[in-house]
C-alpha cells in the first residue's frame, strides 16, 4: 500500500549571526591577509564588519545545518560580503564551491572571493605585509 500523506519538506535555514563572532575586544583574524585587508577598508573609511553573518549551505532531513559559510568580511555601505583566499589556486575549489552554493541559496547576497593574487597586489601596492622572519612564514 503507498502512502499518500504529503512528507513535509523541510525549509531552507535562514541566515544567522556568525556564532564564532566576538563583538568585543581586539580582533582575532585567521590570517594576516584579513589584518591587512580591513587596514584598507580603515584607510578609506569603509564602514566593515567581521564574519558577521553564516549563510547554512547544507542541512539533514531535521533542518540542522550540516555545511555553512561565514565570509570573512560585511562592507556595510555597499552591502557586499568579501571572502579572502591565499590558498594557492589549485586549492581553491571547495571555496569556489561554497561560493557557488551561497549565490544558488542566496541571490540576493553579494559576495566577493578575492585570491591571493588579488591580495598580494594590495600588499604590494600599500606595503601591508612585514617581511617575513621565520622560514614558516616564508612557507604560508
Amino acid at each position: 500500500m503507498v502512502d499518500d500523506r504529503e512528507v513535509p519538506k523541510v525549509r531552507k535555514p535562514e541566515p544567522i549571526p556568525n556564532p564564532k563572532r566576538i563583538d568585543e575586544g581586539p580582533r582575532n583574524f585567521s590570517h594576516p591577509a584579513e589584518r591587512a585587508f580591513a587596514a584598507v577598508l580603515d584607510f578609506y573609511r569603509i564602514h566593515w564588519e567581521y564574519e558577521p553573518t553564516t549563510f547554512p549551505l547544507e542541512w539533514d532531513s531535521e533542518g540542522n545545518i550540516t555545511a555553512a559559510f561565514s565570509p570573512d568580511f560585511y562592507l556595510i555601505e555597499e552591502d557586499l560580503y568579501v571572502e579572502l583566499t591565499t590558498m594557492k589556486q589549485r586549492l581553491v575549489t571547495q571555496k569556489n564551491r561554497k561560493l557557488r552554493q551561497l549565490h544558488e541559496l542566496y541571490p540576493d547576497v553579494k559576495c566577493k572571493l578575492m585570491y591571493r593574487k588579488d591580495v598580494e597586489n594590495l600588499a604590494i601596492k600599500y606595503g601591508l605585509f612585514e617581511e617575513p622572519t621565520t622560514a614558516s612564514e616564508v612557507s604560508d
